[in-house]
């Protein structure tokens, strides 16, 4: 299996609530500060066989993979513009969404 080029979380959209969520140690959370983080492949590909149960159950719905980079605190933070607005909300009303409750005018 060919190494990864950036570490991983898996991203979902929650089928009750329509909420963006992120695979944690302990289930589908809303902050992708506490997302699971696959750093091999192998990793990342139990996160794909957890992301199918879960759409099989009806509790999540389109999980995929997103790059992450780790910052000095081990937190992961998306690469791609799209995730990074999926973790902080609307980016036309920064007073709502995410990015409010985290006190972030930027996604």
């Amino acid at each position: 299996m060919a190494k990864q080029k950036h570490p991983r979380i898996l991203v979902a959209s929650d089928l009750l609530e329509g909420e963006v969520v992120f695979l944690g140690d302990a289930g589908w959370v809303r902050d992708h500060r506490l997302a699971r983080v696959a750093h091999e492949p192998q990793d990342a590909s139990e996160l794909e066989v957890r992301a199918l149960a879960e759409v099989a159950a009806n509790h999540v719905i389109d999980p995929y993979l997103a790059d992450v980079r780790l910052t000095a605190s081990l937190i992961p933070e998306p690469l791609h513009y799209r995730e990074r607005l999926r973790t902080a909300g609307p980016s036309v009303r920064v007073d709502l969404g995410k990015q409010a409750l985290h006190g972030r005018a930027e996604p």
